[in-house]
């Protein structure tokens, strides 16, 4: 079972979704309270189940609303995705996966590990 781990930072409070065999599978942005942080986490597992995959990868691109993933490649060549909430703010981002099927595995993943996963403090 995958659970959010909240940790202190130099400029503030962030957290990463870790699954269950140890894979840090999805992390935030860096925010200035804790109570934003949690709040973040609350908006991860409600929007991740129901959030549409906007491939970025492909022409022509077909947008999907929000809240949604949208995997993309970035300048390394690497396939990554962002999650955004329904209001348009990327809520969580993964790692570069060298294969697509890798990064659609991440959102599968985030998917399942994040509704019930149980929040840690570091």
């Amino acid at each position: 079972m995958g659970k959010f781990v909240v940790k202190e930072t130099a400029s503030g409070v962030k957290f990463d979704l870790v699954a269950g065999n140890g894979q840090v599978i999805a992390t935030s942005e860096v925010y200035n309270a804790e109570a934003s942080c949690l709040k973040g986490i609350e908006s991860v597992k409600k929007n991740a189940p129901i959030a549409k995959v906007e491939d970025q990868t492909v022409e022509p691109i077909v947008a999907a609303t929000c809240p949604k993933f949208e995997m993309y490649t970035d300048k390394a060549g690497e396939y990554r995705f962002r999650l955004k909430a329904r209001n348009g703010e990327i809520i969580a981002t993964s790692e570069g996966y060298t294969a697509k099927a890798g990064c659609e595995n991440g959102i599968e993943s985030v998917r399942k590990n994040a509704p019930e996963a149980e929040t840690v403090k570091e």
